[in-house]
């Protein structure tokens, strides 16, 4: 995720499917979600230029040990190959997974391939890897993953998850990578990055569970599109992930009727990779935040405290509604992404603002939301 629009994958909105079924009735079992995660991707620059996190009866502790403590099963780190501010690379994550160990919080590694934000809109080239061909990327997907997974196994941190790229509707390292228009390379090199990125995943952390991670929560042409072509070019992965925030991929029946289709259809199972809401629409920042305008809200769901929680709770009940168990759980996107001077979404302008802080789950005061324990407990 970073601030932008979705990109819906050429040729997606031209597929014909069947239309689908509105949201499941709420389980009456209260089947539990294996995966109640939150991508912490900013917390060491964070903590870097200052911030503080707090219970909500106002105690400052150690975010990881709030997290844990909250329920949290696993925190996802997007991995940077050498970005401008020298965050979100392997020398930082070494250290925050071992916190995440001692914690007892599950290590999900997320690859952008890339030095910057990856999403539907940019997936461009590491400057390392610019003038590489077809086989020298290959080669640098297997390399680079291989390292950072490698490292983790060999401090005692292995991850339990991986994605290979990052909200890939279009593909991976433009426009070598890119699986749609006139300049790309096609399927073809989009799955030998890909099929580098899985092979080295398994061989350095055999148990690690791979996943293919695009953002169209809500939208099952694009996903079919998307996950058919993976399927018939021999893409062997484990997880179906998928980004949903209401605000971009629609209503929550949309959802819930797209992740039950895709995990009957390809027999796996789903997991929401990303979704947010906000607890406020008032900034920290002179930033312009995404979440800005009652507009963008969805109908029952206020900016509020209460408002937030509520979201989450709906988001765990359409996992856990997944037909066939097929429903792993969530991800809180950047739920640590407080307003810090300094850290800014741009790794490469020190004056960029947060256009995150009022969706994150601690407050304008540093303290827990209600959110948080919502997201830890509920369906645990």
């Amino acid at each position: 995720m970073r601030r932008r629009s979705v990109l819906t994958a050429a040729g997606a909105a031209a597929l014909a499917v069947p239309v689908l079924g509105a949201v499941p009735a709420v389980a009456a079992d209260r089947r539990r979600l294996e995966i109640r995660g939150m991508d912490i991707s900013s917390l060491p620059k964070d903590e870097a230029f200052g911030a503080v996190y707090r219970r909500a009866d106002g105690r400052r502790d150690d975010p990881i040990r709030i997290l844990a403590d909250a329920g949290i099963t696993h925190a996802r780190l997007k991995v940077w190959v050498n970005p401008a501010d020298g965050y979100n690379d392997k020398r930082h994550i070494l250290p925050l997974a071992k916190r995440l160990k001692r914690a007892g919080i599950g290590i999900w590694v997320d690859f952008h391939y890339s030095d910057t934000w990856a999403d539907p809109s940019h997936q461009t080239k590491p400057a390392a890897w610019a003038d590489l061909d077809v086989a020298g990327l290959t080669r640098a997907v297997y390399d680079h993953t291989a390292d950072v997974l490698g490292s983790l196994r060999r401090q005692g941190t292995p991850a339990d998850l991986v994605q290979i790229g990052n909200e890939i509707n279009g593909g991976v390292l433009w426009p070598t990578g890119k699986n749609w228009g006139d300049d790309g390379g096609g399927w073809g090199n989009l799955t030998a990055f890909l099929k580098a990125g899985l092979t080295a995943a398994r061989d350095t952390t055999p148990r690690i569970r791979t996943m293919l991670h695009i953002a169209s929560g809500g939208d099952n042409g694009t996903s079919r599109w998307w996950y058919d072509n993976a399927v018939s070019y021999g893409l062997d992965f484990d997880i179906i992930a998928q980004s949903y925030y209401p605000f971009w991929h629609g209503a929550p029946a949309a959802a819930a009727a797209n992740l039950a289709d895709l995990a009957a259809r390809y027999d796996k199972p789903v997991l929401i990779a990303e979704t947010a809401y906000p607890f406020t629409l008032e900034s920290e920042d002179a930033t312009n935040d995404i979440m800005y305008d009652a507009s963008q809200l969805t109908e029952g769901y206020p900016a509020t405290p209460a408002g937030q929680a509520a979201w989450l709770r709906t988001v765990a009940d359409l996992m856990a509604d997944v037909p066939g168990g097929k429903g792993l759980g969530y991800c809180y996107w950047e739920g640590v992404w407080t307003y810090r001077k300094g850290d800014g979404w741009d790794p490469a302008d020190p004056t960029s603002g947060n256009a995150w802080e009022n969706l994150a789950l601690f407050d304008f005061a540093d303290k827990e939301l209600p959110g948080l324990r919502t997201l830890g407990r509920y369906r645990s």
